[in-house]
């Protein structure tokens, strides 16, 4: 898969763009449908979505689950603050993140802290026992700030497809 880093948007033609656009909605549509979008033949959007995925354009196919429907009805966002940022700290932490289920989404980023998280419990009592296994017990992590979210408002990964300048 190629490094996210170096797609460019000058790579995607319209056709590329409106079965990006559509697919990122529902990822369901049928090849026929998708053909209608695009205006391409059904093969030829395939043949399309195949490279966009093998290219790391769609990184994945994904359903959006309820949390309360599977018993994950809080919803936090950590703002978590590293003792140092130095490469391998940071490089430690990352891999935390991402072999930690109850963390759905992390980022490294600018500002009073070093990483944002959303992180789901089942209950408080549960997120309890997460901030102690996963905060307390890292000598890395300076210290964690929590907001208990009220009410989900939106939730998706839909991303606005620019037309080429």
């Amino acid at each position: 898969m190629q490094n996210t880093q170096d797609i460019c948007m000058t790579n995607l033609d319209r056709a590329d763009r409106a079965l990006l656009e559509a697919v990122q909605k529902n990822n369901r549509l049928t090849s026929d449908e998708l053909a209608e979008v695009a205006n391409l033949s059904p093969t030829a959007c395939q043949r399309r979505l195949k490279r966009l995925r093998e290219e790391g354009v769609i990184e994945a196919d994904v359903a959006i689950i309820s949390p309360k429907a599977v018993g994950r009805s809080v919803t936090m966002i950590v703002l978590v603050s590293l003792e140092r940022e130095r490469a391998d700290i940071v490089d430690r932490f990352k891999a935390a993140i991402r072999s930690t289920k109850e963390v759905m989404v992390g980022y490294y980023v600018t500002g009073d802290a070093d990483f944002m998280l959303v992180v789901t419990a089942r209950d408080m009592e549960d997120y309890e026992a997460f901030t102690r296994r996963f905060f307390y017990e890292n000598h890395d992590i300076k210290g964690f700030k929590t907001m208990v979210v009220m009410d989900r408002v939106k939730a998706g990964f839909v991303l606005p497809i620019e037309e080429k300048s």
